[in-house]
């Protein structure tokens, strides 16, 4: 077993490179470029959601029904007519790039403790690099990519974004498996 404290180095300097990464692949690469499109009328759809009040930290799927009623005759015709979806409403006023930017680095180090934390449980020091590879990026994956199956099965999300979102979850665990299987305790 390997001390949290002594991977403190493949912790930190994993989640500056996934971070340095995810950079390149949403800011240098068209890979994400078409994952979403405007809104038809977009203007409009914007006043009348201002108009009804909705607010900033909710989600709200449309048409709403409860369990209850989903096999109403009225509620099988709204959903009939759509559109069909999931609203979520962030807070008015441009978006704050930097924060965004540090909870996605803070996600980055909590993924990275959670990778050391697993690795170091199941290998020693001195462990080959592609063993400790193996186990770290394993981990590193599902945790970078499997939430967005979810997604894609809950809340419609387009296959075609999960799966490029899966990619980024890959290249994110083989870093991350790399950072740990190079500077691994020997």
């Amino acid at each position: 077993m390997v001390s949290l404290t002594a991977l403190w180095l493949p912790i930190l300097l994993s989640a500056v490179i996934v971070f340095i990464a995810s950079s390149i692949i949403h800011m240098a690469i068209p890979i994400h470029k078409n994952d979403y499109r405007k809104l038809p009328d977009e203007e409009k759809v914007l006043d009348i959601l201002r108009a009804t009040g909705v607010t900033a930290g909710r989600g709200y799927i449309l048409p709403f029904c409860s369990h209850k009623d989903m096999k109403s005759p009225e509620t099988i015709e709204k959903f009939k007519r759509g559109p069909v979806g999931l609203l979520t409403v962030r807070p008015s006023g441009a978006p704050t790039m930097g924060k965004f930017l540090a909870q996605w680095f803070v996600y980055c180090v909590v993924i990275s403790f959670f990778t050391a934390y697993l690795t170091s449980r199941t290998r020693t020091p001195g462990t080959e690099y592609l063993e400790v590879f193996r186990v770290a990026g394993t981990f590193a994956f599902a945790a970078y990519s499997l939430a967005f199956v979810q997604d894609a099965i809950w809340k419609g999300e387009n296959w075609g974004v999960t799966f490029k979102h899966m990619l980024d979850g890959l290249i994110y665990g083989l870093l991350t498996a790399g950072t740990f299987g190079w500077l691994w305790p020997k």
